[in-house]
């Protein structure tokens, strides 16, 4: 595989680029080994496994492969996806706030951020794919489940 194409996977930004260029870039700021916070880890941990666990639960209920690219064969609205219509990409915004939090950096909260539009654009995209390939039945999943946060938005 080239590097170029592992760049592309999503998850591999999230969780493996971006801890990486973030813990070098507050090693610039802070002039050494930057100061590690422990309240984040707890959310790194949850967004790294709601993001594995969930994946997995849905390859075996929905078909499909990672991301959208291979969309999935059935709806799934069951498990956590009863709760939330994305809780893949909510685990890679709460791996995001962990290390915001662990490293106590702006410009990591700086990151999650710009990460918070992009998903929420990512997601419309996604959305209108499944919407075409599933139609009515998608239509009416999206009315009763919310995007990001239960009984939110």
């Amino acid at each position: 595989m080239s590097l170029r194409r592992w760049l592309k996977s999503t998850s591999n930004r999230t969780f493996i680029v971006w801890p990486v260029v973030l813990l070098a870039l507050e090693a610039l700021v802070q002039q050494g080994v930057p100061i590690v916070s422990g309240w984040g880890l707890p959310l790194l941990a949850w967004g790294y496994l709601q993001y594995r666990l969930v994946g997995n639960y849905r390859a075996r209920t929905g078909g499909g492969g990672p991301g959208i690219s291979i969309p999935p064969d059935r709806i799934v609205d069951s498990g956590p996806y009863r709760w939330v219509r994305n809780p893949m990409y909510l685990g890679h915004l709460i791996f995001f706030a962990g290390i915001a939090i662990t490293l106590a950096s702006w410009i990591a909260v700086g990151v999650l951020l710009v990460h918070v539009f992009w998903f929420d654009r990512r997601v419309r995209e996604d959305e209108g794919r499944l919407e075409e390939l599933f139609g009515e039945p998608y239509r009416a999943y999206c009315r009763r489940v919310k995007r990001w946060i239960p009984g939110l938005v």
